[in-house]
């Protein structure tokens, strides 16, 4: 694996914060999948998780909790990323709860 370049990190850690809402069930679906998944995505996956955090979120808690879908298809496939990640991803994380 090669390391990241500076801007990379930099991106990393503005992705990080992005993803970070405040609130707790976006937190434990976000923040995991940036850390375990994001660095596996292909260009157009990374674009509309960047796209993704630009929206409010009463929307993003609405399409994670499966509530609605959203509109654009881009935006449709990263939440279905999300998800599939929150279900069946690395659960390593919460073994000692």
């Amino acid at each position: 694996m090669s390391e990241a370049t500076p801007q990379e990190d930099v991106e990393r850690k503005r992705l990080y914060w992005h993803s970070r809402r405040g609130m707790w069930e976006l937190d434990l679906l976000l923040v995991p999948f940036l850390e375990q998944r994001y660095g596996e995505l292909d260009g157009d996956d990374r674009a509309a998780y960047r796209a993704l955090l630009e929206e409010e979120d009463q929307d993003l808690f609405v399409w994670l909790m499966r509530r609605e879908p959203p509109e654009a298809p881009a935006l449709r496939r990263i939440v279905a990323l999300i998800i599939e990640h929150a279900e069946h991803g690395d659960r390593d994380q919460f073994r000692a709860l």
